[in-house]
């Protein structure tokens, strides 16, 4: 049996790329697709270790401005071409990879959503586009039309949360089924000598609301390490105090190093599953978390976290001062990480896609 596996793009090694590294694990895709391809080798060889060509799209040639173009990508996703003699498509998809169409009628097409898809033009219209999102609002309203047509073309739909599922359900009347996504929870190391400082981590960007987090600690004046990059971070080191520290990018063994003699673990952004949070729940590091999207599956409020209800800094400051008067079982949090291991992904997806595989034979 041949497989084709189709991505929206390739550039930096996260949450989503992980889930890729496990795909190709378990099926050894014969070819890959993607949007455009801009990954760095060494995070490349992470998901496919072996030399691997990457058939990508016109877009290619815009390098790292391709997202400029995001009116486009429907179209392009739509012009890949799956060789006919490929049996099994799976679709990695947080933007417009589902909308690949099958070069074979007997083809099963097979879509993992990493992610509410495309919110560019769904959910977060104003937070990408702020004022002039006015403007843009013809072109999206196309652009939601396509989307929701080219999100009927695949055979099933799998779902990454509860939250997914039902924004699935909510914009594209489809019906899809959960596994969650897998945590490479070996890279972490339990600790119950926990120091004085909180960690956040993640991608420095707009949607993750770490300006929030730097306004609550300035007030707090308790210490705090930022882990990540992105284009938010250059404002938030000239507004963040002294307490408050940025370290930028670190490899898997030095955020284990951080995180796991952390006291707490903050997430205030809204995910749509949250790998973070479990990673830090693998250390047993409490995580003090936004009550919304995946964290609602994977933090246990009272007993492996505190989970606040509004996404303002006033209500993280209420969390963090309700959480220094908790006790945490920190064996019990690590315990609680490892029901989103890699193994149980893996071994979920390979049933799933076997039985509908039987189904249509």
């Amino acid at each position: 049996m041949k497989k084709a596996l189709v991505v929206d793009w390739l550039d930096k090694y996260g949450g989503a790329e992980r889930v890729l590294t496990s795909l190709q694990n378990v099926f050894q895709f014969n070819e890959t697709h993607a949007l455009v391809d801009i990954m760095k080798e060494n995070d490349f060889k992470k998901i496919f270790p072996d030399k691997y060509p990457i058939k990508t799209t016109l877009l290619q040639k815009f390098g790292r401005y391709f997202r400029a173009f995001f009116f486009t990508f429907h179209y392009f996703t739509s012009k890949i071409k799956v060789n006919k003699d490929v049996d099994l498509i799976i679709s990695s998809s947080h933007a417009v990879a589902k909308g690949v169409k099958k070069s074979s009628p007997n083809q099963l097409h097979i879509s993992y959503f990493q992610a509410r898809n495309f919110k560019y033009i769904w959910d977060e219209v104003d937070l990408y586009f702020g004022k002039t999102a006015f403007l843009l609002k013809p072109l999206i309203n196309l652009l939601r039309k396509i989307d929701v047509r080219q999100a009927q073309r695949p055979d099933f739909i799998i779902s990454n949360s509860k939250f997914v599922q039902n924004w699935v359900k909510q914009t594209y009347n489809r019906d899809s089924v959960v596994i969650y996504p897998p945590v490479s929870l070996e890279h972490f190391s339990f600790c119950d000598a926990k120091e004085d400082y909180y960690v956040a981590i993640g991608r420095v960007v707009p949607y993750k609301r770490f300006d929030l987090v730097v306004e609550a600690f300035n007030q707090l004046n308790k210490r705090l390490i930022v882990i990540g990059d992105g284009d938010q971070l250059s404002n938030l080191k000239k507004i963040a105090k002294e307490n408050i520290q940025f370290t930028g990018y670190l490899d898997s063994a030095q955020v284990n190093k951080i995180l796991s003699k952390a006291k707490a673990f903050i997430h205030i952004g809204l995910e749509d599953f949250g790998i973070a949070p479990i990673e830090a729940q693998a250390c047993g590091t409490p995580v003090i978390a936004y009550k919304a999207g995946g964290v609602l599956e994977t933090v246990v409020n009272g007993k492996t976290g505190i989970l606040f209800n509004e996404q303002t800094s006033a209500s993280l400051i209420n969390a963090i001062n309700e959480f220094e008067q908790t006790t945490f079982n920190l064996s019990e949090i690590r315990n609680h990480a490892f029901t989103f291991c890699k193994e149980r992904f893996e071994k979920e997806i390979s049933e799933f896609i076997e039985g509908k595989k039987n189904r249509a034979n």
